[in-house]
């Protein structure tokens, strides 16, 4: 159960990512860059937290960027 209450709230996470990335569309690379090593950092910390393992909370943490940036690329396809 941790671990779905984990990659839900990673989920939170990224998709205040894509918004925030979204309003700073002007921005360079190198701050969305930042951004994203930030908004990172906060997902495996809060992830580190729920489930007491680094080794766990890592590899849910790539899980659930992959899962979300899979679904957000397939929303981008079929929208336009």
């Amino acid at each position: 159960m941790r671990v779905y209450i984990v990659i839900m709230l990673q989920f939170i996470i990224w998709s205040g990512y894509t918004f925030i990335e979204w309003l700073s569309k002007h921005d360079q690379l190198f701050y969305k860059v930042i951004m994203f090593f930030v908004f990172f950092y906060l997902a495996f910390y809060i992830g580190n937290q729920v489930t007491k393992s680094v080794q766990k909370t890592l590899f849910i943490t790539a899980l659930s960027l992959v899962i979300y940036t899979s679904i957000h690329y397939t929303m981008v396809l079929f929208i336009h």
